[in-house]
């Protein structure tokens, strides 16, 4: 496994330097936000804040520090609320939607976020938060729940990973997400003919508004994986 950022002790930079880390992992994530993971370079990076590719190497030496660094980031952007206030149950459920919108915010987090340990600071924080609001539901031991928040994680991840392929794959058509609902509808439509069950689940698909198609799919499974959780608990 190779050594992250986060194992390496951090050089000093020069007296002089006035380029700070903050500010490159800010520009990095805008250029990634609109132009995906192929769209970032560290010398495009250096370009847009004016800077040589040494003093930039300097604060991240290599592409991988750098997305390691803006993965963390986008950790930080989660809500995780205390079970005090909310609740174990609502608490999980502020969570999971909190985690998708993020990762709907950044969508080329899907393709780097497995490649690589999650182990910064806001990924720990992020995971103290967690065990804690989970913790809250009463679990008899604690391994289950650890097992409970990573079940959510892994919903909500797995989930809103596909949703971000859809997207994509919408996008690359250059079509409107109305206009490549319909089609869909229609082909899987006239290959259905010989599946009954499955011609009615498509003819029952009338709705072209994939934002609204795509929230109510992972709502409906986060509900039910925390009513799972939940009925453990009672028992």
């Amino acid at each position: 496994m190779r050594e992250t950022i986060w194992t390496r002790q951090r050089s000093a930079a020069p007296a002089r330097e006035t380029l700070s880390r903050e500010q490159i992992v800010k520009n990095a994530m805008e250029i990634l936000d609109s132009e995906g993971v192929a769209g970032l370079s560290m010398r495009k990076l250096a370009a847009r804040l004016g800077s040589g590719a040494t003093s930039l190497y300097w604060h991240v030496p290599t592409k991988d520090d750098l997305i390691d660094l803006l993965i963390d980031q986008v950790w930080a952007e989660i809500d995780v609320p205390e079970p005090e206030l909310a609740g174990w149950r609502s608490g999980a459920l502020l969570f999971g939607h909190s985690l998708r919108s993020a990762v709907l915010r950044h969508p080329w987090l899907p393709e780097v976020m497995y490649t690589r340990p999650s182990i910064g600071p806001n990924a720990m924080a992020l995971g103290e938060r967690g065990l804690v609001l989970f913790g809250a539901a009463g679990f008899v031991t604690p391994h289950e729940v650890d097992l409970a928040m990573g079940s959510v994680m892994s919903y909500v991840l797995g989930t809103v990973s596909a949703e971000v392929a859809t997207r994509e794959m919408v996008r690359k058509s250059g079509r409107s997400e109305e206009s490549w609902v319909s089609e869909m509808l229609e082909q899987a439509q006239s290959v259905a003919t010989d599946y009954p069950q499955m011609q009615e689940s498509v003819r029952r698909r009338t709705s072209v508004d994939l934002d609204g198609e795509l929230t109510e799919n992972f709502v409906f499974g986060l509900d039910a994986l925390l009513d799972g959780l939940q009925a453990r608990v009672k028992k």
